[in-house]
């Protein structure tokens, strides 16, 4: 970190700048920095003491995550900000992460079938939004589902769970409506896979609200109203069909959402597409999309931005913490989520366009 103390200094200098107090900011940095050096598993106790040399250091680390009561939005639109400066974003990809926990006292906990895996497991489910550019695909935003098991009012007390927390439909928006990117001319279509954790017509209702274009999976098992003359043909007409049976290999079709799930004034055109071929960790299934002028390839190409978003929560997960927050409390989670994305961003950007600059010296 020695040789990167300038290009880190400038970095969390503009992340942490509206954090208002300076020991606050600095026990920010030292809690990056930990996240970037500390071989292993990211414990709070073995990042500060890979960091600094002070005997309190662990305490007041675990303090400033855990307990001090900073915002971590203002941090989230700043490493928007760095990530849009360094690189040229074309969508915003959303997928779930899921973290394994022990025990049910931790904020979010619960059991869940997890799809990918086809096992249960005791877990929290953090939900990220990310930038995705030609390049790259870089955490910017989280949001904790919290499943109906957490509605009572002293659990919710217990974890610091504000009163005005939304539901998980909308928290899954507010990731991209709230971090507009200022140099996009037109909003950026937003593509997800969140079949298994989130109401999926309830997120297109939302989608649609906020004028967003997208990309979405869609279940087999998803009601849709046929819009083309190839699906009219194979249903009675007026009759909505299984997504499953809309689509014929490389054909895709015209539909809507049926009236009776269809909020008024939300009756809108939707072109679904299958990728079965997927190949190279490439997601397959049904999507729907909103886009329905938009070549084939075009929607394939961001589809395959999951792909790379999977691998990247793989990469925070194995050599970035993610998984190693040991608090309880919901503002403490999306402290240490919020520094973990710093982190990575920091690693992929800043630190690579500092060694760029090197090898242009030696040159």
């Amino acid at each position: 970190m020695a040789a990167l103390s300038t290009t880190f200094g400038r970095f969390t200098d503009q992340l942490f700048r509206r954090i208002p107090r300076v020991d606050q900011r600095r026990w920010a940095e030292v809690y990056v920095q930990g996240l970037l050096t500390t071989p292993g598993k990211k414990t709070v106790r073995r990042m500060a003491a890979a960091v600094t040399d002070s005997d309190t250091a662990a305490q007041a680390l675990h303090q400033f995550i855990n307990a001090s009561p900073w915002e971590w939005e203002p941090i989230q639109t700043e490493i928007m900000r760095w990530v849009e400066r360094q690189t040229r974003p074309q969508s915003w990809t959303i997928a779930p992460a899921v973290l394994p926990k022990r025990g049910g006292q931790s904020c979010g906990v619960h059991r869940r079938f997890i799809p990918q895996t086809g096992r249960t497991v005791n877990c929290q489910i953090g939900i990220g939004s990310f930038l995705a550019s030609g390049n790259d695909v870089l955490p910017v935003a989280w949001s904790m589902l919290l499943p109906d098991d957490w509605s009572d009012a002293e659990r919710r007390r217990r974890a610091r769970i504000p009163s005005d927390t939304t539901t998980a439909i909308d928290g899954v928006l507010d990731l991209i409506t709230g971090l507009p990117p200022r140099r996009s001319h037109r909003p950026m279509p937003v593509v997800a896979d969140l079949v298994g954790y989130l109401d999926t017509c309830a997120l297109i209702h939302g989608l649609v609200e906020r004028a967003h274009d997208f990309v979405i999976a869609v279940p087999d098992n998803l009601l849709l109203q046929p819009g083309s003359h190839l699906a009219a043909r194979q249903c009675a007409e007026g009759t909505p069909v299984r997504a499953a049976e809309f689509v014929d290999e490389r054909t895709t079709g015209l539909a809507y959402l049926p009236r009776t799930t269809t909020r008024p004034g939300l009756q809108r055109t939707y072109r679904l597409f299958e990728r079965r071929e997927a190949g190279r960790g490439r997601p397959g299934g049904l999507w729907l999309t909103n886009m329905t002028n938009r070549p084939y390839d075009e929607l394939l190409a961001l589809v395959d931005g999951l792909a790379e978003t999977t691998t990247t929560i793989g990469r925070l997960e194995r050599d970035f913490g993610l998984r190693d927050f040991e608090g309880r409390s919901y503002p403490g989670w999306h402290h240490h989520m919020t520094l973990v994305s710093a982190a990575y961003t920091y690693d992929r950007l800043a630190a690579s366009q500092q060694q760029d600059v090197r090898l242009r010296q030696v040159a």
